[in-house]
């Protein structure tokens, strides 16, 4: 039996939770890449996959499109146009963290509310993927350097951010109507739960 497109968007999340754990790992002190600057490349390069998978994950739907945009990522640091091209083809490709709160209204488990701040935006994942990228390669030594206390303050507010924009979201695919509420962990266990809502329901933004 194929799997479902959402339970492939469900895999492409649980790889981006295991690469946050691996920044966490490196910014608590767990480990490091034995001296300060290949250390924060590390964690530039697991950010820099993170917003990659974010932003080709609602294309799994459609093999030609995403196979498109992999390509084109893979040759340009421009994230501006990445994302147009990406809003070309889903326009609602991007995650939209909520808060869910336990519903009075009868028949209704939990209300759903927009997350307000401290998140990755649209805006902020363009800056993100472009820091990222740039101390990906040796910089000029006749010229400014790496500053690497810079990227040792901002990953893990970066890091922070892609947590809250992803923990409990919605998400639709491409070329589907449904909107899917996708958690990144639950207390059952260790995997990526989704739910999926109908237009219909959808429209009431609950559960």
């Amino acid at each position: 039996m194929q799997e479902p497109d959402i339970a492939k968007y469900a895999s492409l999340m649980k790889e981006v939770r295991l690469r946050t754990v691996v920044i966490h790992f490196f910014t608590t002190g767990g480990g490091h890449a034995l001296y300060e600057p290949p250390t924060i490349e590390s964690m530039c390069l697991q950010l820099r996959k993170i917003l990659e998978l974010i932003a080709m994950a609602s294309l799994v739907a459609n093999k030609g499109a995403y196979s498109k945009l992999y390509d084109d990522f893979a040759k340009t640091w421009n994230a501006k146009f990445l994302l147009k091209q990406l809003k070309g083809v889903n326009a609602d490709f991007y995650p939209k963290p909520i808060v869910e709160i336990p519903s009075k209204r009868p028949g209704v488990k939990m209300d759903w509310a927009p997350m307000s701040a401290d998140y990755l935006t649209e805006v902020e994942f363009v800056k993100v993927y472009e820091k990222c990228g740039a101390i990906m390669h040796w910089g000029n030594p006749f010229g400014s350097q790496v500053d690497y206390a810079y990227y040792r303050k901002q990953i893990p507010i970066w890091s922070r951010r892609v947590v809250n924009l992803l923990n409990s979201h919605t998400i639709r695919l491409v070329n589907d109507e449904r909107l899917f509420l996708i958690h990144m962990k639950e207390d059952t266990d260790d995997e990526v739960h989704y739910y999926t809502f109908e237009p219909n329901q959808a429209q009431n933004g609950t559960a």
